[in-house]
């Protein structure tokens, strides 16, 4: 990754698109509950950060494609990373619910 690489945000919509395409792939939300609630993005599951110890009850196979959200792209920066050492081998931070433009259930 270039230095400039670091800075660059991901798009939440790509992201989304992306998910959409990969087969058995889960689109994991990672803000509060009372957040999940209030909307989130067609089809996601949530586990909140500061329980992502339960995702092992939710995505038992560690080589499942996990696409992660938050509301800024923060919180799923940090699941990213802890889900990586968790030893999920495919998971990808796609930004923050603030910028989708898509559909939002409540």
């Amino acid at each position: 990754m270039s230095f400039f690489g670091f800075f660059s945000k991901s798009d939440v919509n790509e992201g989304v698109n992306e998910f959409k395409n990969v087969s058995g792939a889960v689109l994991l939300d990672v803000r509060t509950r009372d957040e999940y609630a209030c909307g989130h993005i067609e089809n996601s599951i949530n586990v909140p950060l500061d329980a992502l110890h339960a995702v092992e009850s939710k995505i038992k196979n560690r080589n499942t494609p996990v696409f992660v959200y938050c509301y800024s792209g923060a919180r799923s920066g940090q699941a990213t990373t802890l889900l990586k050492r968790m030893g999920y081998t495919d998971v990808r931070n796609i930004g923050g619910i603030a910028s989708y433009r898509g559909k939002v259930v409540r």
